[in-house]
């Protein structure tokens, strides 16, 4: 059986969140993982060895999930470093990452992107995504949409919406997973790899997957931009795809498109 074959039992989703000193946000993270309609979940959790109160609210919150979470808590290399931890302690058919400050915005995410999965043996989904500010939890200030996205657009920086990537983990086993060295863009050179190299197929799915907080590592102001675009120019050059700096920084024409004012 390929991995775009049917299954023939439930799909099991593993969601991954990597944390570290996240106390102000992890709950609200948690809960939503724990109100999804979908129940055939596991839930990872993979913790930086935080210093604050972040594993009190994951011990207060794992019996709630009722053997349906896993965690641990050491020193890790980064946060790709700790993201190919989750997805080695991942034993479920589909794999995806759910920030330690984010959250599904609605109730009925996994299920229907689990729908997807087990209708059409597709080997990812994904969909949109928005941000808010601190404070204003029903105020859009951007939505990021993958409506559009192609391949050939990577070449241009532009890749599905992360957070609402979800990927058969059989892929990442015969992929490899997020290289450690890059320091924010891995992600970039993932959905490069994959869709490049391992021609993955995927499904677009038009629904909002996940509410983003401002603030996030590629976000951080004109130093992390600089980085970013570095990282994606190195990534589309090591998978054999012609870029180059100018080309990547349409990425950011578009993302004017995408504020609510």
């Amino acid at each position: 059986m390929t991995s775009s074959s049917l299954i023939s039992h439930p799909i099991r989703v593993s969601i991954i969140t990597v944390a570290y000193n996240s106390a102000a946000t992890i709950e609200e993270t948690i809960k939503s993982v724990l109100s999804q309609t979908y129940k055939q979940i596991e839930y990872i959790i993979v913790d930086g060895l935080s210093c604050d109160a972040t594993r009190d609210i994951i011990l207060a919150y794992e019996p709630k999930f009722q053997g349906r979470m896993k965690w641990v808590s050491e020193k890790d290399g980064g946060i790709y470093d700790a993201m190919n931890k989750g997805i080695r302690m991942a034993t479920g058919d589909v794999v995806g990452i759910l920030n330690s400050d984010d959250f599904f915005t609605s109730q009925d995410v996994v299920e229907r992107f689990a729908t997807a999965f087990e209708e059409t043996g597709t080997d990812a989904v994904y969909g949109d995504i928005h941000f808010i500010r601190d404070g204003e939890p029903g105020k859009c200030v951007r939505y990021y949409s993958s409506r559009r996205f192609s391949p050939g657009w990577l070449r241009f920086g532009f890749m599905p919406a992360h957070p609402s990537f979800y990927v058969r983990r059989e892929v990442y086993e015969r992929a490899g997973y997020y290289k450690t060295d890059y320091r924010i863009g891995s992600d970039y050179e993932m959905m490069v790899r994959l869709f490049y190299k391992q021609c993955i197929r995927a499904r677009y799915l038009p629904m909002d997957f996940v509410t983003m907080r401002l603030g996030g590592l590629s976000t951080r102001g004109l130093r992390s931009r600089l980085q970013l675009i570095k990282d994606d120019v190195r990534a589309c050059r090591e998978n054999g795809i012609y870029t180059n700096t100018v080309m990547i920084c349409a990425k950011f024409l578009l993302k004017i498109f995408e504020l609510k004012f």
